[in-house]
């Protein structure tokens, strides 16, 4: 698969719960995050191309509000190194100026290692 990616990703220390914000359901972990993509851990599969609505659970060190809102297209879905799971890159389409600092926030606080 050919990189596009224009910014480093960066591993994060904790795993952030995200939701489905339209199921208002627990989907996955996020593994890695920038201010334009980050990668999900699920038990399930997200065909390529998907667009979805997410919610992000941030911690009160990060911001005020619980969660961060944004919609976000898959680009890659693939296994994860254990079979159970799915790591899935995604692109964020479409966030608030406000929440795409709290994301540099939360990479800036909770980010150990470029990759």
């Amino acid at each position: 698969m050919e990189e596009r990616r224009r910014t480093k990703r960066r591993y994060l220390l904790y795993y952030g719960r995200i939701y489905d914000e339209t199921a208002q359901k627990l989907i996955g972990y996020l593994v890695d995050i920038t201010e334009s993509g980050f990668m999900l851990l699920s038990d399930e599969p997200f065909p390529v191309g998907e667009m979805r609505r997410f919610k992000l659970e941030i911690t009160d060190d990060i911001g005020e509000h619980p969660y961060i809102n944004f919609k976000a297209k898959s680009v890659w879905c693939e296994p994860d190194i254990d079979p159970r799971h799915f790591d899935t890159g995604f692109e964020i389409e479409e966030i608030k100026p406000d929440d795409k600092q709290l994301i540099l926030a939360i990479v800036e606080k909770y980010g150990f290692r470029d990759n």
